[in-house]
C-alpha cells in the first residue's frame, strides 16, 4: 500500500512541529517494540486544547499521526479529545498499512496519558 498524498504532505510540512514552551500539559511515550517516541504538550483555555506542539522520533508514520493528532486536537474540549481513536489517526493521515499502524496506536497513547495524568 503506497502512503497517500496527504501522509506525504505532513511528512514533508508537519504541522505544530516542537514543544510549546507555556504548555499545560506534557507527556511523551515510547513504543517498547520499535522504540519510536512521541512527545506532545498542550495549551488548554477555558477548557479547551487551544494550541499543541509536537515532537517524533522514530519512523515516518509516527511523524504524520503526530502531525495528525495535532490537527484534530485543536478547538477540541478534553472530553472530545479523548474520544478520539486509532481509526481517526489513521485516516487522518489517509490510511496506514497495518503493520505501521503501531505509530497512530502511539499517537493515542500519548495524548490519553497526558490527558489523564494533567501532563508532567
Amino acid at each position: 500500500m503506497p502512503y497517500s498524498a496527504t501522509f506525504n504532505d505532513h511528512i514533508e510540512n508537519p504541522r505544530n512541529a516542537g514543544e510549546l514552551p507555556d504548555a499545560d500539559a506534557v507527556g511523551e511515550e515510547t513504543n517498547p517494540v520499535c522504540g519510536d517516541r512521541l512527545r506532545l504538550s498542550l495549551r488548554l483555555n477555558d477548557g479547551r486544547i487551544e494550541a499543541v506542539g509536537f515532537l517524533a522520533y522514530g519512523c515516518a508514520p509516527t511523524l504524520a499521526c503526530g502531525s495528525v493528532l495535532t490537527e484534530l486536537l485543536k478547538g477540541k474540549t478534553v472530553e472530545e479529545a479523548l474520544r478520539l481513536t486509532r481509526k481517526d489517526v489513521v485516516d487522518g493521515v489517509g490510511g496506514l498499512p497495518s503493520r505501521k499502524q503501531h505509530a497512530a496506536a502511539l499517537a493515542i497513547e500519548t495524548l490519553r496519558s497526558v490527558l489523564n495524568s494533567g501532563g508532567s
